[in-house]
């Protein structure tokens, strides 16, 4: 009798630790066939970056799907048009209670994102310089013309040579993240710019025009 019981209880047990941990990753997974504000959310990101032409209806559809794997394969990731954990992470969305949450302010995954960017952009730079492109990227998030987030602003498409390149997922350097908590503090020793370009490898006519604000290292950083 006991034996028999044991087994019940462990069989139990199984179960309800799949079921816990099923619900946790389809709480956070959004693919084919998904409705919700979640979804909403990501259609609008998506289509505030260039990625999705639908409508924003929170259905996730044929077009939604083909957005997503377009934006995953843009950045890094697996394309497989299902948003998980990475894929939120990096669309910017926190998914908490079945609501979404702005990243904008100075949380982890700002902090980790703009430190990676920095990283992928400018190490191997001057400290200040290293600040400067953080301020760059804040200075965008202010901007009206410019995604209102960091992570809208960051996985723009073509915006940062080091999102188009993969850079951005190179291995940080401690100087990164220094230099994205300065800039999250309000150093901003770029002077206002919202461009920057090092002059030994763009051959831009638009961006060689823009006018000068000041030169750090190998960016000239401008308005």
């Amino acid at each position: 009798m006991k034996k028999a019981f044991l087994a019940v209880w462990v069989a139990f047990m199984m179960y309800f630790a799949y079921f816990i941990t099923t619900s946790v990753i389809n709480a956070q997974t959004y693919s084919y066939g998904s409705r919700g504000d979640v979804v909403k959310e990501i259609q609008t990101r998506l289509k505030r970056w260039g990625y999705y032409n639908g409508a924003i209806d929170g259905i996730y559809g044929y077009q939604t799907y083909t957005a997503v794997k377009n934006f995953q394969r843009k950045n890094g990731l697996s394309p497989d048009g299902v948003v998980g954990p990475k894929t939120l992470a990096a669309l910017g969305i926190n998914v908490s209670q079945n609501k979404t949450q702005s990243t904008s302010g100075a949380g982890s995954q700002n902090l980790d994102l703009l430190t990676r960017v920095i990283n992928g952009e400018a190490r191997g730079e001057p400290y200040i310089g290293q600040v400067a492109v953080g301020g760059v990227v804040l200075n965008r998030v202010r901007d009206p013309r410019f995604p209102s987030t960091i992570p809208g602003v960051v996985y723009q498409p073509g915006a940062f040579t080091a999102v188009v390149d993969g850079q951005i997922n190179a291995e940080v350097v401690d100087s990164s993240k220094k230099a994205a908590i300065d800039a999250l503090n309000g150093w901003d020793p770029s002077g206002g710019a919202i461009y920057y370009y090092n002059p030994e490898k763009t051959t831009n006519k638009w961006i060689l025009s823009r006018p000068v604000i000041k030169v750090i290292g190998k960016h000239i950083f401008c308005k």
